[in-house]
């Protein structure tokens, strides 16, 4: 590739765009009930179609990409986004917009693999490993900064700049991939349905790594369900402008990043043990915010109760992820497709479920919503702990084979 360093700056640009197409609209969300006619619940269906269909895009499109290329599949997945964002732009019909939204998560989930494998395919040793470890943070920084920049389009512009932004921002790395970017993919796989069906079935059969999935959704859902509440919660509960809903999706953000970096650092030896405590230790912190619901009259007292249960989440999160990610490293492509497409299907399930038995948002519904979550997590653990304890063990013990050799 002869415009390698032009061609790695468009594929980190593209890298957030599965965080800016989900959060970047949540400050917009009372408005658009307001233009659609529509009730909170409908609105919030919007954010869970995206992230099913990114889910189940990513399960298969590591896959489909092994075999037909990377480039390709991009820019038309490029092309098939911004079309959505107008069609969103002018269309008031629900329907429409959901089919969209279903439309974006599958073109975002061929956008955000293709670009993560493309470090894998044109880079390698210090220098691939540097670029992986950068892409994490670049990835990070989208779900921090897109409520924050959706509050202050929202206030100056209304609800259709988050996806003029979208359209914009597409169109302009569209252009940059046609011109610096190219086929990265050095070795085309066949595609055939029955060996990649049998890897799949045995990764997933893994108790120890599905039930690190479903907890990994569990997890997601949880500050899921505090973006799609908070809005709602800023709106009709203290009265405030968008902009205050992206600075409280900012401090979550930097709260979660926080305890991924917390997570990373503990490591994942004694993995149940710690995930046990901080698990107790978050439902702790919940009952404590449902016992003094009443008092919090601020949205600094109730922020204060988000930013200690979304830290604790995120080592939760760092933790099980990385014991998914390296479980199987004979088969670490498809388990990252599963673990995070997985993890995703598992989220969208969740949070349509909340939607369903907690559909008007405020304040209670959120700690309810974290309570149960929270517990959810806390059974699986106690129900599997045998299993999540052999994984551990055979994982690390994978990984010092490894290195010996």
């Amino acid at each position: 590739m002869s415009n390698r360093k032009a061609a790695s700056i468009a594929a980190f640009a593209l890298v957030p765009l599965s965080g800016f197409a989900t959060d970047l609209y949540l400050p917009s969300f009372p408005e658009m009930v307001r233009e659609f006619h529509a009730t909170p619940a409908q609105i919030q269906l919007t954010l869970s179609v995206f992230l099913i269909s990114y889910g189940v895009g990513q399960f298969f499109a590591g896959s489909l990409m092994d075999s037909f290329g990377r480039y390709k599949p991009v820019i038309i997945a490029l092309t098939l986004f911004i079309l959505s964002n107008i069609l969103i732009i002018l269309t008031r019909n629900l329907f429409l917009l959901d089919a969209c939204r279903v439309l974006q998560g599958l073109c975002v989930s061929f956008i955000a693999v293709g670009k993560r494998t493309f470090f894998v395919d044109v880079y390698s040793g210090k220098q691939q490993q540097s670029y992986t470890a950068l892409l994490t943070i670049v990835w990070g920084t989208a779900p921090i900064v897109a409520p924050y920049l959706g509050g202050f389009l929202q206030v100056h512009f209304g609800w259709t700049s988050s996806f003029y932004f979208l359209a914009i921002y597409a169109a302009i790395l569209l252009i940059a991939e046609l011109r610096y970017s190219g086929e990265s993919l050095r070795y085309r796989t066949h595609f055939h349905w029955k060996p990649i069906t049998k890897v799949y079935l045995k990764l997933i059969k893994t108790r120890d790594f599905s039930v690190g999935l479903v907890i990994l959704g569990f997890s997601f859902c949880l500050v899921m369900s505090f973006n799609m509440a908070i809005p709602f919660i800023v709106d009709k509960v203290f009265h405030l402008s968008p902009v205050a809903t992206g600075y409280c999706a900012l401090f979550s953000g930097m709260a979660l990043f926080s305890g991924g970096i917390m997570g990373r650092a503990m490591g994942i030896r004694n993995l149940l043990k710690k995930a046990m405590i901080f698990s107790f230790i978050q439902a702790s912190i919940i009952l404590l915010m449902l016992i003094f619901l009443d008092s919090l009259t601020t949205i600094f007292l109730l922020m204060i109760f988000v930013v200690v249960i979304h830290l604790i989440e995120g080592v939760l999160y760092n933790l099980f992820f990385t014991h998914c990610l390296i479980r199987f490293p004979k088969n670490a492509a498809t388990a990252g497709g599963i673990t995070s497409g997985g993890s995703y299907i598992v989220l969208s399930i969740a949070l349509s479920l909340l939607l369903t038995f907690l559909p008007n948002p405020g304040q209670r519904t959120l700690a309810y919503s974290y309570l149960i979550l929270c517990g959810s997590i806390i059974i699986l653990l106690l129900i599997f702990r045998k299993s999540i304890i052999k994984g551990n063990e055979i994982e690390l013990s994978e990984k010092r084979t490894e290195k010996i050799e």
